[in-house]
């Protein structure tokens, strides 16, 4: 089978195409882009270049597979406008990958506890804990928005080693290694693996077709795990406004 995989849920662009026929697989083209430009900009052109260099009919592949959040909201809204579009234009299934587990699985085979960091603003990250048994990545803890102190003192409570990953890193660095996870051993992943790669939620996708977890392009929605902010501001209004209600009724009463 032909996976045609798509991650704008961060900083990075990334579009990628893998084949597997049961018992190999092959990545036949990636083209991931970390650089300044929107994600509207980038991710169909990008999608044209390779399909281009590997002369892709794009009515071969058999699903779309695409990073379905958490993550940025204006950039997981264009990778699934893109993914929708495609499924409705070509006729084929969605795969909705988790972003934080793709992010984790570019870690493959690590022995180490996977903990991937999403900045998240306000001092909270996308993330959630991982690791490989054997060739299959397993979910320790599945991903969710919390402060980093949350989930230094998870991995804390493991006493395992643990590897970072994602564009939170830079961001929590120093107050990791100087204050939340002291006496726990720690390492942080380089720069080839760190960051979203379609190839990771393209190559999760095979196991996720073969177990027939595919959605139409109708039914795929993003996850954001937390409302945005002019959804928090509005809930904010909305709760001082009752209670400025509330208080006038008193008064009145």
């Amino acid at each position: 089978m032909k996976i045609l995989g798509l991650d704008s849920s961060g900083l990075v662009a990334s579009v990628a195409v893998v084949e597997d026929d049961g018992t190999n697989s092959n990545l036949l083209a990636e083209y991931t882009v970390n650089y300044k430009k929107t994600h509207s900009q980038t991710l169909l052109p990008m999608l044209d270049e390779i399909a281009n260099m590997i002369e892709l009919d794009l009515n071969a592949i058999d699903a779309i597979a695409v990073a379905g959040g958490p993550g940025s909201f204006t950039g997981l809204r264009i990778g699934s406008a893109t993914a929708k579009g495609l499924g409705l234009a070509l006729g084929k299934p969605l795969v909705h990958i988790p972003t934080v587990d793709a992010l984790a699985y570019n870690l493959y085979g690590t022995d180490k506890i996977i903990c991937p960091l999403m900045d998240a603003r306000r001092n909270q990250v996308y993330t959630g804990i991982y690791e490989f048994q054997g060739d299959k990545l397993v979910v320790l803890e599945p991903q969710m928005a919390v402060g980093i102190e949350v989930i230094a003192e998870k991995l804390c409570k493991l006493e395992k080693d643990v590897i970072f990953l994602g564009d939170g890193v830079p961001v929590f660095r120093q107050v990791l290694t100087d204050e939340l996870m002291k006496g726990v051993s720690f390492s942080f992943a380089p720069a080839h693996v760190n960051k979203q790669r379609a190839a990771a939620v393209a190559m999760l996708a095979v196991s996720y077709v073969r177990a027939g977890k595919t959605e139409t392009a109708a039914e795929h929605r993003p996850d954001y795990l937390r409302l945005s902010q002019a959804e928090r501001e509005r809930a904010e209004q909305e709760k001082l406004k009752r209670e400025q209600e509330n208080q006038a009724s008193g008064e009145q009463a």
